[in-house]
């Protein structure tokens, strides 16, 4: 592993950044239904935010699987915005300072990101990281919106009932990152949020409402969840509109409703009896086919972003 000390830089008056939570939002890597980059913005949006530290993406990223956008007017390039990845610090509702690591996630040197992170974490005596995505999973929009929660100590999240039981995943820098801080034994939990399978390549606001909703339960961090409230309410619309037009994808919705419906009364039943499982079984061969919700429901899906653009 490279040596890790020189992977970020301070920004001046840096020592002074407070903030006992840091938040761990990372563009690159599974966020179905936009949850991770919604839930950043709602917060720049709400909050002033001052970089306290700047990583070398140089060394972290890989230009040409994700490459910068340039413009380009008549005969000349005229802009570069610069890919980031940054720790802020901001101040919630009731000006609790925070920090916030968000920025693209590195594609190289992810030993070293996760020691320089962790640097950070002690240098601003963090004692609670909190990273969120979302993830595609077979439930309908017409329930709850819920979440698989992770950490390095099972009492950070004592209040979730596991959804799945052993399953294999592709790794990302935000879960190495968990990974490693619990064997350095600091706290580190993670909400992945469930978007509805057949909304996973739309932006899905309520999914990101609750998100922020997960992490200030968690913290006790005043975030601007009701900020997306609005652009919730119109997408729930439209999905509606699209539902009651289609007796097929009113069939798939209802499908998820029964399975969906089930499950949480095993989780009743089993907690009554005392002890918690997975609702998705011990491995991932009982967890639903994104083929299970239908093609009709897809072309919906198509059709909307063709409309957006």
């Amino acid at each position: 592993m490279r040596d890790h000390a020189d992977l970020y830089q301070l920004r001046p008056g840096a020592e002074n950044a407070a903030g006992t939570v840091m938040l761990v939002v990372l563009d690159g890597f599974v966020d179905a239904g936009t949850v991770g980059r919604q839930t950043a913005d709602a917060l720049f949006a709400a909050f002033d935010a001052e970089e306290i530290a700047a990583f070398d993406v140089d060394r972290l990223l890989d230009y040409r699987a994700r490459r910068p956008v340039l413009t380009f007017v008549e005969n000349a390039y005229t802009e570069y915005t610069p890919p980031k990845l940054s720790l802020y610090e901001m101040r919630d509702s009731d000006g609790t300072a925070f920090l916030l690591l968000h920025g693209l996630e590195p594609d190289h040197e992810w030993e070293a990101f996760a020691a320089a992170v962790r640097d950070l974490v002690e240098r601003f005596s963090v004692t609670l990281v909190v990273g969120v995505q979302g993830i595609p999973m077979a439930v309908p929009h017409t329930r709850p919106t819920t979440a698989t929660a992770h950490a390095t100590r099972t009492e950070l999240v004592s209040g979730h009932t596991p959804w799945i039981g052993r399953v294999n995943v592709p790794a990302s820098a935000a879960a190495l990152l968990e990974f490693r801080l619990g064997e350095t034994g600091h706290d580190a939990l993670g909400y992945a949020v469930h978007v509805p399978s057949y909304l996973a390549q739309s932006e899905y606001p309520r999914a990101a409402m609750a998100a922020l909703e997960f992490v200030s339960g968690a913290t006790g961090l005043a975030l601007p969840g009701t900020e997306l409230e609005e652009a919730a309410r119109q997408t729930d619309e439209e999905i509606e509109q699209q539902v009651e037009a289609s007796e097929d994808v009113q069939r798939v919705v209802a499908n998820l409703e029964q399975q969906y419906d089930e499950f949480m009364a095993a989780r009743e039943n089993a907690g009554e009896a005392g002890a918690e499982r997975p609702l998705f079984g011990e491995d991932s061969t009982d967890l639903p086919t994104a083929e299970e919700l239908g093609a009709e429901l897809e072309r919906f899906l198509a059709d909307r972003e063709r409309g957006d653009g």
